[in-house]
């Protein structure tokens, strides 16, 4: 995959980083590590810039958090709470479970999908619930552009600095994936314990 990733944008310049890192958005096994390294690579061996690439894939990548924003207030908390009233039992979910996750998302909704985009595939997936919770959309647009900008700063720079080493800094992005991944699932587990044992209580 790195390979045609590679090649399309070495064909097609700052489109093809746009159409590349868009489609990254939407379709998350696509690496964006790959994108914008190399992206950052290209900058030394073409006339394309630091300042271009950033723009480009920052355009793209806000193209494509903006269609999933769109699947998640299509998808709405309404209709989640009418599929949790039908099969929640199953999981020992609640539609009021829904609507407390909602809230937290209004109050700390922002914050989150700012820091969430600079986070390895949890930053193309925020925005479904972003478009669920029905995020205020020119705040959505903000917060994400912001985080998004970040993220392709840094990769860009490193790839333009390491050159034709562009490839040495995928190991470290594949330990930073793994250690953040290892630390949302041990959240994830005390939340799940905390949650089940608040239930008891209750019962």
């Amino acid at each position: 995959m790195e390979n045609w990733i590679t090649s399309f944008m070495e064909e097609y310049g700052y489109l093809g980083i746009m159409l590349m890192i868009a489609l990254e958005n939407v379709f998350p096994p696509i690496p964006s590590e790959v994108i914008l390294t190399f992206g950052g690579f290209m900058t030394t061996t073409s006339e394309l810039t630091v300042p271009g690439v950033v723009v480009a894939a920052t355009i793209g990548s806000v193209l494509g958090a903006v269609i999933l924003y769109g699947v998640g207030r299509i998808l709405s908390v309404e209709r989640m709470g009418t599929i949790v009233e039908r099969w929640g039992h199953i999981l020992r979910v609640k539609k009021e479970d829904i609507r407390k996750a909602d809230a937290w998302f209004d109050k700390y909704g922002p914050w989150t999908v700012l820091f969430c985009r600079m986070i390895p595939l949890i930053r193309s997936l925020i925005s479904i619930p972003a478009g669920m919770s029905g995020m205020n959309f020119w705040v959505f647009l903000f917060f994400t552009t912001i985080g998004t900008l970040i993220w392709n700063v840094i990769l860009v720079s490193i790839g333009a600095a390491l050159g034709d080493r562009w490839e040495d800094i995928l190991a470290f992005m594949d330990v930073y994936s793994n250690v953040t991944y290892a630390f949302i699932a041990v959240c994830l587990l005390i939340f799940v314990i905390y949650w089940f044992r608040k239930k008891r209580k209750k019962a």
